[in-house]
């Protein structure tokens, strides 16, 4: 039951305050006449405010079933954000906000990663999350696709005239472009594609690409905030796309562990089945 509590707080913690962001850069993104939007954006930013700072008031030793309750709060906020985002992606892909900033591409990445929130919240709660092996693939194949949607806004957002940035954007695009798609080849050989040889490789070679995007924008959002680099990418997103990065690492340390018997200290991935 203590790993049920710290898995469900590490998620809820690290999720709700993405949501929360979501929320800030979507209101960012709309027209200034787009008052009704910008309006429950806001509202989204206060509900997972105060779901991030209600997080932080429980521990390792609080009561699972509260825990339980908790997820249940968090779940229905990130399926009402989901359900927010898609119709915003609806307006602009119908060009009912023109003028506005907010790429599609934008607004379905942030919906996504709704989607794997309220999800995750009803597997920890129904105690079944994904076989390890099941795991490693699909949770590869989402971060990779969130690691190649970061680098094609980097590219975008960046001024023009910083054109070896923007290269590198590319580059890193391209790269995890076609992680992605080995991924999901990977995902369609299975359970063949399964072995510990062949998912040992493919999260070695995965863990190299994060890294080196990861330190990349860890550099990208430092030149930001020192302002030595020109771009319209908020300062807060800069930071954003960097801890969703580490969160990848994390994750893919997680399973490198499991598949080489090592269990982690803070968490034990099959404890919950």
């Amino acid at each position: 039951m203590n790993e049920f509590v710290t898995r469900s707080l590490d998620e809820v913690r690290f999720w709700s305050r993405i949501m929360k962001e979501h929320s800030l850069f979507l209101k960012l993104g709309f027209r200034c006449e787009d008052t009704q939007l910008i309006q429950e954006a806001n509202g989204f930013y206060s509900i997972f405010e105060q779901i991030e700072a209600k997080s932080h008031q429980y521990n390792v030793n609080t009561d699972p079933q509260k825990i339980r309750e908790f997820n249940v709060e968090v779940y229905n906020a990130a399926v009402h954000i989901w359900v927010f985002k898609r119709k915003v992606l609806g307006l602009i892909i119908n060009c009912k906000l023109p003028g506005g900033n907010n790429f599609p591409l934008l607004v379905d990445h942030t919906s996504r990663e709704a989607n794997y929130f309220r999800n995750r919240l009803t597997e920890l709660n129904n105690g079944q999350l994904e076989p390890l092996h099941d795991a490693i693939i699909d949770e590869n194949v989402f971060f990779l696709k969130i690691m190649a949607d970061h680098a094609k806004f980097i590219g975008h957002l960046l001024d023009p005239s910083e054109r070896k940035l923007v290269d590198q954007a590319r580059e890193f695009s391209n790269d995890f472009d076609n992680l992605l798609w080995q991924a999901q080849d990977l995902s369609s050989m299975r359970p063949q594609s399964q072995s510990q040889p062949l998912l040992s490789q493919f999260l070695d070679q995965n863990r190299v690409s994060v890294v080196s995007l990861r330190d990349f924008k860890k550099t990208a959002r430092d030149l930001i905030e020192a302002c030595r680099i020109k771009s319209i990418i908020h300062p807060l997103l800069a930071d954003h796309v960097y801890r969703e990065a580490e969160r990848f690492l994390e994750i893919i340390d997680m399973f490198e562990n499991h598949l080489k018997g090592k269990r982690p200290s803070d968490f034990d991935y099959n404890s919950l089945h």
